[in-house]
């Protein structure tokens, strides 16, 4: 059942939008600095640096609390992939945006994320709830995968 348009789903659709907005611009910047650094790795390295930077005062100014480092040996094994999936997209923007284009990246990066989002739903991956995959979802992702393919037709022409 789809959920009313209210402000509670409203708002988060629109930072989430925005937040999605930000991402061709840091694909851009990192190509940029990669450019500049001689190897697209260091950039990767900068920028994960720059995050850290900014990352610290944001724990200080909302006061969270101190992790709890020694539930880190409980983790499942999937959860520092986040890691490795950070390095992998930073380095795969550093290297593909110079030659697809903003737009031509960050297309197959989101046909990418809808595809591998629907098989996390579908069987529940990463402890989150299943929902499955349905004739609708499908036509959905079809879109977006078709959606990646013009894109990068209309920039080959």
């Amino acid at each position: 059942m789809p959920h009313a348009l209210t402000l509670s789903v409203l708002l988060p659709m629109l930072i989430a939008l925005l937040a999605g907005a930000a991402v061709p611009f840091q694909a851009g910047s990192n190509a940029a600095l990669g450019r500049l650094l001689g190897h697209p790795l260091w950039a990767a390295g900068v920028s994960l640096l720059v995050s850290l930077m900014l990352l610290i005062p944001a724990l200080l100014v909302l006061r969270a609390p101190l992790p709890q480092l020694q539930n880190l040996t409980q983790a499942p094994w999937w959860a520092w992939l986040g890691g490795l999936a950070g390095v992998l997209y930073i380095t795969a923007a550093l290297i593909l945006t110079p030659r697809l284009g903003a737009a031509g990246f960050i297309v197959c990066v989101i046909a990418g994320q809808v595809l591998s989002s629907l098989l996390i739903d579908q069987w529940g991956l990463m402890g989150l709830p299943e929902k499955p995959v349905n004739s609708l979802r499908l036509a959905g992702v079809g879109m977006i995968v078709l959606g990646m393919l013009l894109v990068q037709w209309g920039t080959a022409r």
